[in-house]
């Protein structure tokens, strides 16, 4: 008799998986409540959780179609980076920067346009994030100046919808002299007595947050949206000590006096047309007239 004999198994069938019928991508689960939302309920109520409110990211086209009543035009569009370090590190820049353009649409990380917020002619400028992380480097900053340049040159408000990870590495000191070059213009928009307001939303950090989004006359940001420079592990890996709860969101800087207003995105376009006007900006797009009821005829 064999000390050791080795039971034989017989080959089990592959089982096939039965197809779902319900078809992917349908619903989506909130990581505030863990509730299951339908797409369509999702997207009209502004990606806003219906439940608990917690704000899903928008894209930066999404962005202008929540704000402006209508059309808008849009300028500088076709400006490209031309990578003038010629970048390389896991990958080269121009790599990064193909991808970007196919996974979003966009030549660059911001959207610079002109149109109403409730009739009030304002320039948008809406960061993407989905572009190498909406990072800022010559592209953005210099649509962004011009889009400031436009305003000043047509009397016009600015609103900057901020979501960023700040200055873009690849592009090195020529990055971060957006800073500088935005400011600059903002300063000027100032002087002119123009207004500007900046939205602040998830997440806005690095040079972005050092620069032009906190210079709005108003500062304006989403619920629980990530804020500050360096992020939060950093922070604690740096002090060696735990950060209080909340630290860097929305409700956190409201309170030590760093924000004006935390807004939910549903009432944002209200906040900003209500606030423009109280800076001044003049409602200058004629509003649409109410239909007129026709006279009954008269009666033999």
């Amino acid at each position: 008799m064999a000390w050791f004999k080795k039971a034989r198994k017989p080959m089990a069938a592959q089982v096939k998986e039965k197809a779902s019928r319900v078809p992917e991508g349908l619903w989506v689960k909130c990581p505030g409540c863990a509730q299951a939302i339908y797409n369509k309920d999702l997207a009209t109520n502004f990606n806003v959780c219906p439940k608990c409110g917690h704000h899903f990211r928008l894209n930066a086209g999404e962005r202008l179609r929540m704000l402006f009543d209508g059309a808008w035009t849009e300028f500088d569009k076709d400006l490209v980076s031309t990578d003038p370090l010629e970048f390389t590190d896991t990958k080269p820049y121009k790599s990064r920067l193909k991808a970007g353009i196919e996974s979003t649409g966009m030549k660059d990380a911001v959207i610079v346009a002109s149109g109403a917020i409730d009739r009030i002619n304002t320039v948008v400028a809406s960061m993407e994030y989905g572009f190498i992380g909406g990072s800022m480097g010559v592209v953005v900053g210099e649509k962004i100046a011009r889009g400031i340049e436009r305003a000043l040159a047509d009397r016009m408000p600015v609103v900057i919808i901020c979501c960023s990870g700040g200055a873009r590495m690849m592009e090195g000191a020529l990055s971060l002299m957006q800073m500088a070059k935005v400011c600059g213009a903002l300063a000027r928009l100032d002087r002119a007595r123009l207004p500007f307001i900046s939205v602040l939303t998830d997440p806005t950090t690095g040079g972005v947050t050092a620069s032009f989004a906190m210079l709005g006359d108003l500062n304006i940001a989403e619920p629980k949206a990530l804020i500050g420079f360096a992020g939060p592990r950093v922070i604690e890996q740096t002090i060696r000590q735990t950060l209080p709860e909340g630290f860097q969101r929305s409700e956190f800087l409201l309170e030590k006096g760093m924000l004006d207003l935390v807004v939910d995105r549903r009432e944002m376009k209200a906040v900003i047309a209500n606030a423009l006007r109280f800076m001044g900006a003049k409602t200058q797009v004629p509003a649409v007239p109410a239909p007129v009821a026709a006279e009954p005829a008269p009666q033999a």
